[in-house]
């Protein structure tokens, strides 16, 4: 990690971007004390373009058929609490 003044780092900002490109960071020091790190920019999100999953998701032929039966199972009364609870 390369450390530089502000002087220095106003003077030499395009080499120090090439260094912060190669992937190394600079720091700004005022004083002998950073202030700042120069390095390089990272994007947060990457958003896929549309399509570009194409192939790697895939849906059931059945996933939109009807669900009607699907809670059959909890249609037992016998174990329904007593009333007015």
């Amino acid at each position: 990690m390369q450390i530089v003044n502000i002087h220095e780092a106003k003077t030499h900002l395009s080499r120090l971007l090439e260094a912060v490109e190669q992937g190394k960071e600079v720091v700004i020091a005022r004083a002998g004390q950073p202030i700042a790190l120069l390095s390089a920019y990272q994007p947060r999100c990457k958003i896929a373009p549309p399509g570009s999953m194409e192939g790697k998701i895939w849906m059931a032929d059945d996933f939109n058929d009807p669900i009607d039966d699907l809670f059959d199972c909890l249609a037992d009364n016998d174990h329904a609490p007593p009333a007015g609870q």
